[in-house]
C-alpha cells in the first residue's frame, strides 16, 4: 500500500483528492493549517465527510484518524513549522507527496504579501528540505494559470514566458516552479508541477467567481462584474481535474527527465457573461450586475493548451459547463439548505 501525504486536504482539491486516492487503495495522511482565509466550517465539513471530527481536528499537530477510512489520517499542520514537519516525514516514511496546500487568491495576495511568503515559498522549500532528508523521490505540486501573466499569446502553452507574473500569488507559484527544479536536479527527485485553471464544482472555495455568483443571485443580492463581463475563463470541473492529478500519482514521468509542468485546465475558454448566463439558467433567477473595472492582479483572459498533458499522462477532460455548474448549484443548495 502507496503512502501519499497530501497537502492542503481540507481545501477544495486537496479534499477530493484525498477521497479519490482513498478509493483507489492508498493510505493517505491528509495535513491543513486550517487558516481563516475563508470560512473555516467549510473546511471542517470538508474534513467530516472524510471522518475527522472537528474537535479532533481543531488541536494542531495532533495527528487523527478517520471514523470512515481505515487509510486516512489527518494534522493540523503549517507547512513552514520545521520542527514539527520534518518528525511527520520521520514517523510516515511516505512514498511521495502532493502538495496543494498553498494561500490561495489573486487579490488577498497584494494587500497581505507577507502570508504568501510564508505558506507559498518557506512552506514548499520545507517540504523540499523534508523530502531531501527522508528520501522521498516524488512530488506532484500545485501550480498555477496565473503565472502567465496578462499574456495576450493564447492558448497559454507550457513554453511561454512566466517571466512577468502580475500578483503576488503569481509569483509565488512561479518560485514553487523554480525551487522544485533546483530540488530535482540536485538531489534526483521526481517533481511534477500542474499550472490549475480555474478549477470549481461542489465543496468550492467562497471566493472562487462561481460560488460568489451563485450565492448572491439565489440569494437576491448583486452581483460584482469585473471590466463589464468582458474577462474569459478556462473553467475546470473539478472531477477533471482529480483525474488528471491521480494520473501524475499513480504514473511516473514517461521519459528520462525529473522535473516537468503541466497546464491541466478544459482547453476551452468561457466568456464571464455566459458563465453568468449559465447560473441564471441552473438557479431561474436573474441576476442584479454591479459593472466595475477591471481589478489589479486580475488577467483578461485565461485558457489552456493541455496537449501535453494528454501526451504523456492521457487527461481528457469530459465536464461542460453547463453541467458544471448544475452540479454546484446542486450541491451549494443542499448544503445551505435552501
Amino acid at each position: 500500500m502507496k503512502k501519499i501525504l497530501v497537502t492542503g486536504a481540507a481545501g477544495f482539491i486537496g479534499f477530493h483528492l484525498c477521497k479519490k486516492l482513498l478509493s483507489l487503495g492508498y493510505a493517505v495522511i491528509g495535513l491543513d493549517n486550517l487558516n481563516n482565509y475563508y470560512d473555516v466550517s467549510l473546511k471542517f465539513d470538508r474534513l467530516q465527510e472524510l471522518g475527522i471530527e472537528r474537535q479532533e481536528a481543531s488541536y494542531y499537530n495532533q495527528t487523527c484518524s478517520s471514523t470512515k477510512y481505515a487509510d486516512f489520517e489527518f494534522i493540523q499542520l503549517k507547512l513552514e513549522d520545521r520542527v514539527h514537519l520534518p518528525k511527520l516525514f520521520q514517523k510516515y516514511q511516505f512514498d511521495q507527496v502532493c502538495n496543494l496546500a498553498a494561500q490561495a487568491g489573486v487579490r488577498y495576495s497584494i494587500e497581505n504579501p507577507e502570508v504568501y511568503a510564508d505558506s507559498n515559498i518557506s512552506g514548499f522549500l520545507n517540504v523540499l528540505e523534508c523530502m531531501r532528508h527522508h528520501q522521498v523521490k516524488k512530488m506532484v505540486f500545485a501550480s498555477s494559470s496565473s503565472v502567465y501573466g496578462n499574456s495576450n499569446k493564447v492558448p497559454f502553452m507550457e513554453t511561454d514566458s512566466v517571466d512577468e507574473p502580475i500578483s503576488v500569488y503569481a509569483a509565488s507559484k512561479k518560485a514553487n516552479e523554480l525551487l522544485a527544479y533546483t530540488y530535482s536536479h540536485l538531489y534526483r527527485i521526481q517533481c511534477i508541477g500542474l499550472r490549475f485553471f480555474t478549477v470549481y464544482g461542489p465543496w468550492g472555495r467562497p471566493d472562487m467567481a462561481i460560488f460568489l455568483f451563485t450565492d448572491a443571485i439565489i440569494n437576491n443580492r448583486p452581483i460584482k462584474v469585473f471590466n463589464k463581463g468582458n474577462l474569459s475563463r478556462d473553467f475546470t470541473y473539478i472531477d477533471d481535474i482529480i483525474e488528471g492529478v491521480t494520473k501524475t500519482i499513480e504514473h511516473d514521468l514517461p521519459h528520462a527527465s525529473l522535473y516537468e509542468i503541466y497546464n491541466i485546465g478544459n482547453s476551452n475558454p468561457v466568456a464571464l457573461k455566459d458563465f453568468i448566463s449559465a447560473i441564471e439558467k441552473t438557479t431561474k433567477k436573474k441576476a442584479i450586475k454591479e459593472m466595475y473595472p477591471m481589478q489589479p492582479g486580475d488577467v483578461l483572459t485565461t485558457w489552456a493548451d493541455t496537449t501535453k498533458l494528454q501526451k504523456d499522462f492521457n487527461y481528457q477532460p469530459t465536464t461542460s459547463v453547463e453541467k458544471g455548474i448544475k452540479e454546484f448549484v446542486a450541491w451549494y443548495t443542499t448544503y445551505y439548505k435552501l
